[in-house]
């Protein structure tokens, strides 16, 4: 049995690689069992959750167990605290340890820049980094493999720590800055990507322009949302797996009030990387819409990944 460190899971997972390797994941026959969700009750602070995660193919099987604890934030922790388990398939030996916060910022963001591989314009240039968190660094660099980003806005609720995101992005390609009105972050990009823990919606309908994408990654509970049913409602709308229909407040709650049909949803990441869609964006003037809860798939493409690399 190896351990990898996050040092070792970030040398192993550079982001082309991955999002190529979660392509052919999605195209492929890989067991995804429903996750187990669990709430852990706090009292006079956000609930912290727990979600075990299990997936196996033919040659692995693999577990990860995750706890997102809000309230990190305050101790200058990572909100996601998790763990990977790789097993053999064959026998059920325990093959690799593997750092599990790493492992999932990185597929995260990879599943994020894949599905923008699709539905993004071509020609996006400026990408608005909505959150501050251990996310906000990964999704920018791995959204900029898609495209020829050469502006990156941050917007943070507190703007001392987005000038820190801008700090750690120093160097790159494009040119980073932070913004203290989420509005005109907004309205600057062609690719929009959230990453928070809100509970009520950030983005309002009325901000988003023709041609723009948005890339949700933050809510993943019934009771999280990170824009508005009006931006459901203009968009052209892809999830990660079928799951979040139900499991995500965004896509759940447009649903149920009937702001949206079931038509509304056009396709997952499995139906655009196995190419069952035939024009994922009608048009250069539409504004298409990821949403992503992470699915465990994406953790054994990535674990087999590393695991290959050792």
């Amino acid at each position: 049995m190896v351990s990898f460190h996050a040092r070792e899971v970030a040398e192993r997972l550079d982001y082309s690689s991955l999002i190529d390797a979660l392509e052919e994941g999605f195209r492929g026959d890989i067991n995804i069992p429903s996750r187990h969700h669990h709430v852990l009750p706090a009292v006079g602070k956000r609930d912290a959750t727990m979600l075990l995660m299990p997936a196996w193919n033919s040659n692995f099987v693999g577990l990860k167990t995750v706890v997102v604890e809000p309230e990190n934030t305050k101790r200058g922790l990572p909100a996601v605290q998790a763990n990977y388990q790789l097993m053999d398939r064959e026998t059920g030996k325990l093959l690799a340890y593997i750092d599990g916060a790493e492992l999932t910022a990185r597929r995260t963001a990879s599943a994020s820049a894949l599905a923008s591989r699709y539905l993004s314009r071509p020609d996006a240039r400026c990408l608005a980094m909505v959150g501050t968190g251990v996310l906000a660094p990964h999704l920018i660099r791995a959204h900029a493999t898609q495209r020829t980003i050469d502006e990156v806005v941050i917007w943070g609720r507190d703007i001392d720590k987005a000038q820190q995101v801008v700090e750690k992005m120093m160097g790159s390609a494009y040119t980073v800055r932070a913004e203290a009105v989420l509005e005109k972050a907004v309205g600057s990009a062609d690719i929009i990507s959230c990453a928070t823990l809100t509970t009520v919606p950030l983005i309002a309908g009325n901000w988003i322009t023709p041609g723009q994408h948005l890339d949700l990654v933050g809510a993943f509970t019934p009771e999280m949302r990170e824009v508005d049913d009006k931006v459901i409602s203009v968009a052209e709308v892809y999830i990660d797996t079928e799951d979040v229909k139900h499991s995500v407040g965004e896509i759940k709650d447009p649903l149920e009030c009937g702001i949206i049909g079931e038509e509304h949803i056009l396709g997952t990441l499995a139906d655009l990387a196995a190419g069952r869609v035939d024009r994922p964006r009608s048009s250069s003037s539409a504004v298409t819409l990821f949403k992503s809860a992470g699915t465990a798939l994406e953790d054994l493409i990535a674990a087999s990944l590393v695991y290959s690399r050792a």
